[in-house]
């Protein structure tokens, strides 16, 4: 584990734990720090966390493993007197909720899955993360990533086609992390078991999430997701790609705060 681990912290009530998207940082929630508090602040005491090597946290010496950033929150929620607490991942925050519902099951409330998947990476897709890996180290750049996957994939087509601020805001996120970060995320994520078995034991509430056009983990893996747990419900949003927190924050939130009524109910 790491000793400093950065997070961005609004407002006071059942506590709301954010794990970004690879290859951003807890900059992306920023909407969500804004708006899901409530307007007196009671309403969520929501945390963002910078995962290892992104933003204000250090990335360490360890070799690349999810375990690790799974370790890491559950420490910042020790350190935070939060015994439980409703955890959402997006992308590689996803994989990094199933770890930590794996090793520390008892620091879950609630859990919402989005634009993730839990199936294990295909052979192929392993090796193209490493090559992403050694790419990014190679050239000391992650501009890598933003002419691979700047608009689309990250974005689905209707944020890609009508809404550039958003895909400048994206490309700016992407350029602020360093290569040995997304080289180490990358050979974590190619690492990860398969964890089905985990959401099929997890008996919390649950809502699995996804954009219509994520062409990254596309709706049928949300499916197979909330097949498997046993008490989750499932939001499909149009007009939406793989980053759907801020593609669509509006329609996030609202699903977000359903499934906060009923982890408080």
């Amino acid at each position: 584990m790491t000793d400093r681990i950065s997070v961005r912290e609004a407002g006071s009530g059942t506590p709301l734990v954010l794990l970004h998207a690879f290859p951003l940082s807890a900059r992306m929630w920023q909407n969500q720090l804004d708006e899901l508090p409530g307007s007196d602040g009671s309403e969520a005491r929501v945390l963002a966390v910078d995962l290892r090597g992104f933003g204000g946290t250090d990335l360490g010496t360890d070799e690349p493993s999810l375990d690790l950033l799974a370790d890491d929150v559950a420490l910042l929620l020790e350190r935070a007197g939060v015994e439980q607490a409703v955890v959402v991942g997006l992308s590689m925050g996803g994989y990094v909720a199933m770890a930590l519902a794996r090793r520390h099951p008892h620091c879950l409330a609630g859990l919402m899955l989005a634009d993730t998947k839990a199936t294990a990476d295909t052979p192929a897709a392993r090796a193209n993360r490493e090559r992403i890996a050694a790419a990014v180290l190679a050239r000391d750049s992650v501009r890598l990533l933003v002419d691979e996957q700047v608009p689309i994939p990250l974005l689905g087509v209707t944020s890609s086609t009508e809404r550039p601020r958003l895909v400048e805001r994206l490309r700016g996120m992407i350029e602020s992390a360093s290569p040995q970060a997304v080289a180490w995320a990358q050979r974590a994520m190619a690492r990860r078991p398969d964890s089905m078995d985990v959401l099929a034991g997890l008996n919390v509430p649950a809502l699995v999430l996804v954009g219509e056009e994520d062409a990254i983990t596309p709706v049928s893996d949300a499916q197979a997701m909330a097949e498997v747990l046993p008490d989750a419900d499932l939001t499909v949003l149009p007009g939406v790609g793989h980053l759907s927190a801020l593609e669509s924050p509006n329609a996030f939130n609202w699903a977000l705060r359903g499934l906060l009524a009923r982890v408080t109910a």
